[in-house]
């Protein structure tokens, strides 16, 4: 059986038989309770947080479960900050029993909740636990277009200060040029092209649908999604990056999760190495073409109905900041911010494979 008709037959059952029994304990549930639960029926966390479990050393620590799920809770209801989550998890008995405690005085402090984001950003828990429910979900299916595109991610720290330009000396001898990223990064692993790309908060420019140039300080999110506007896999960068230094990283990671057919993506994102990448994967790279002062080459007219697809990134950009946390950055550091946006990606990813089935 796929992955995706056993998700059909797991929302079937959270329909008919867990809805109903919630309700009967709890009282009537609202679309944001239904829409949670379901999240976390699918996502399973409890999977991811046994490694925090307490082994004996010291206090024991506060339900990472819990915690794991009132972050989940956070994206699903935007909430701006995590004062505002624990407000609402204090004044709203159904959200609180269904993160996991029973009684006000089970619930933890705001340093514990810090504590605990601290720890799942660190270990990447939110990246682990959306990339399992996407192996699981897409075992055995075909995903026809994969569409990439980045978002600019505002952040309330400090840009990190240029490291100097190094002036160029005379050469008295022909110099072989260095290879560019692009071409290093063909022959570099998935791991190693990571770690090579820039994280620190900084400031980035970009051009709006009018032409008008645009700046931030903070960081720059480039993500691949599948059709049905999937998120299936993402990574954070300083903002100064421009979008076609990721491309071929972002490649490598949906293609361990997904198999896909075809690669979209705008001009920036045309260059021959981005292009080599998908070929290499046994994909079709439908990318628009930048004449770079040139003559512009235009799309065959299949090519062009498929390029239309591409906008399903540019709605999860829309999704992402205005529902589930994009616009509400409060951490500080990359690993954190990633952490915090990881969240809000897996609930629009659940969202979507639910929609799907509907």
């Amino acid at each position: 059986m796929s992955g995706l008709a056993e998700l059909g037959g797991l929302w079937s059952t959270i329909q008919i038989w867990l809805f109903p029994m919630l309700e009967d304990e709890l009282g009537e549930l609202d679309d944001r309770h239904r829409e949670f639960i379901a999240v976390c029926e699918v996502c399973a966390p409890r999977e991811h947080v046994a490694a925090y479990r307490w082994v004996g050393n010291g206090c024991p620590p506060k339900d990472r479960l819990a915690l794991c799920k009132a972050f989940i809770a956070k994206a699903v209801w935007n909430f701006p900050t995590t004062r505002i989550l624990i407000d609402a998890v204090r004044h709203g008995p159904t959200l609180r029993r269904l993160c996991g405690w029973e009684t006000l005085g089970d619930i933890p402090s705001e340093a514990t909740f810090s504590h605990a984001f601290a720890a799942f950003a660190r270990d990447e828990a939110p990246q682990a636990i959306h990339q399992a429910t996407l192996k699981a979900r897409y075992a055995g299916k075909l995903v026809g277009h994969i569409s990439r595109d980045a978002t600019a991610i505002h952040a309330r720290e400090k840009a990190a200060k240029q490291e100097p330009k190094p002036v160029a000396q005379p050469a008295r001898a022909p110099v072989v040029p260095a290879p560019t990223r692009l071409q290093s990064q063909l022959e570099c692993t998935c791991d190693e092209n990571l770690a090579d790309l820039p994280r620190a908060c900084d400031w980035g420019a970009k051009k709006d649908s009018n032409g008008k140039k645009q700046t931030w300080r903070g960081y720059k999110l480039h993500m691949d999604v599948a059709d049905g506007d999937v998120p299936v896999s993402w990574l954070l960068t300083s903002a100064s990056l421009h979008d076609s230094q990721a491309a071929i990283p972002l490649a490598q990671m949906s293609a361990e999760r997904v198999t896909s057919l075809y690669d979209l993506a705008d001009a920036a994102y045309d260059a021959a190495p981005i292009r080599q990448m998908s070929a290499r994967l046994g994909h079709v790279a439908i990318i628009d073409h930048n004449p770079r002062r040139g003559e512009k080459t235009e799309f065959a007219p299949a090519q062009a109905l498929r390029y239309r697809q591409r906008s399903s990134a540019e709605r999860v950009n829309s999704h992402l900041h205005d529902n589930h946390g994009g616009r509400h950055v409060r951490v500080r550091g990359a690993v954190k911010v990633a952490a915090h946006l990881s969240f809000g990606l897996l609930v629009i990813a659940v969202e979507q494979l639910l929609t799907m089935l509907c």
